[in-house]
């Protein structure tokens, strides 16, 4: 009884002093500041901080009465983890006009049509994005039959193309052939041995029999419109693509040619469990752009998610040659793993001759764990 009432008595203390703290800075910035919302001086954030705090504290500290003790839950305690809504990413905050954008929709009805603004958003390390109770958009008809084959042409009318400058799937084919939508050259790729730089899918079955390993479930981060995972699904080989709807509809395309897309960036973390993928390929997405530490910690993610024994390629990877040989080289070294291929060659587009840029394509083997 005597605790209970010195509990509250601090508790009456604490609730008149952060009153009394906050009467006195609406007096003294009144007096002192113009009209506006006045700032708030750091030293009276840190004493209601303080307060609040104390207060939380002794209100864990008061003993339960008869009146407010909680009646078991009939509920498995594993299922009430989930009661709780979805956080956000924590850079999301970083961006509050985009959020806010994102945000301001009505509830039960359609979604509005702010793909590109998910976009942006994911791009900025706003991921995953905060869940919304709206209807998802989709096309006024349904579609008669899907392609099996996944270099068929991509059918077109099946998905929404309204805010892209191209509104048919031929549109992008036919603007850069190096895009992903052109099934023509498509089919062709990872096919054949053009220079060092390139590592043909049955060199790849090869090097990995010799060495008595598996292939048969793979992640291809950046994978565009998912060629690579096409080609091994012709060889029974179940491969995921992570991409971006970067000015065009990749993870579309990848769904429509009977592929699974995840749509998530760079600096996410990989959504697989640890030590069950054979290979993880990165393609061009990963390259001398990323910030030097989020490369180090795709690669050690990278690790996470292979079995020993399994394999990391990275396929055309640019950089500059000195950072190649100052930087990327020995933070690919700190991972450990056995070189199969390490082939390197200059970069011949304008881009590359201005800047001194090479290409690295690398087959690297996790080794078991002693």
């Amino acid at each position: 009884m005597g605790f209970t009432m010195c509990l509250n008595l601090l508790l009456l203390l604490a609730m008149v002093a952060t009153n009394i703290l906050s009467l006195y800075h609406l007096s003294s910035t009144i007096q002192s500041t113009p009209p506006g919302p006045p700032p708030v001086p750091d030293h009276l954030i840190h004493q209601l901080t303080t307060i609040r705090a104390t207060i939380n504290h002794l209100t864990s500290l008061q003993p339960a009465t008869p009146s407010t003790k909680k009646t078991p839950s009939s509920t498995p305690s594993d299922l009430l983890l989930y009661t709780h809504i979805a956080p956000i990413a924590s850079s999301c905050k970083d961006h509050p006009i985009l959020l806010h954008q994102y945000m301001n929709y009505t509830p039960f009805a359609l979604c509005p049509n702010d793909s590109p603004l998910a976009e942006d958003l994911i791009l900025r390390g706003c991921h995953p994005l905060p869940r919304r109770r709206c209807f998802s958009r989709t096309t006024f008809t349904i579609p008669s039959s899907l392609p099996t084959n996944p270099f068929a042409t991509l059918p077109e009318n099946t998905v929404l193309l309204g805010h892209y400058r191209c509104k048919t799937f031929s549109c992008f084919a036919n603007t850069k052939s190096d895009m992903g939508f052109d099934m023509k050259v498509e089919k062709s790729r990872f096919l054949a041995y053009k220079s060092d730089l390139d590592l043909p899918i049955q060199q790849l079955f090869q090097l990995s029999k010799s060495a008595k390993s598996v292939i048969r479930l793979a992640l291809d981060i950046g994978g565009g419109t998912g060629t690579f995972a096409a080609q091994m699904k012709l060889l029974n080989v179940t491969v995921i693509t992570t991409t971006m709807n970067f000015g065009a509809p990749y993870n579309e395309a990848v769904a429509l040619r009977g592929l699974i897309p995840l749509h998530v960036p760079l600096q996410q973390r990989l959504p697989v469990f640890d030590g069950v993928v054979d290979l993880v390929r990165c393609g061009r997405a990963v390259n001398r752009w990323i910030p030097l530490t989020a490369m180090e910690f795709l690669l050690f993610d990278v690790d996470r998610i292979l079995r020993g024994g399994g394999y990391f390629w990275l396929d055309h990877f640019f950089s500059k040659r000195t950072d190649l040989e100052k930087v990327f080289s020995p933070l690919i070294g700190k991972l450990g793993y056995k070189k199969v291929k390490w082939a390197v060659a200059n970069k011949t587009d304008s881009s590359g001759v201005k800047n001194g840029e090479v290409y690295l394509t690398a087959l690297l083997q996790k080794p078991l764990s002693k």
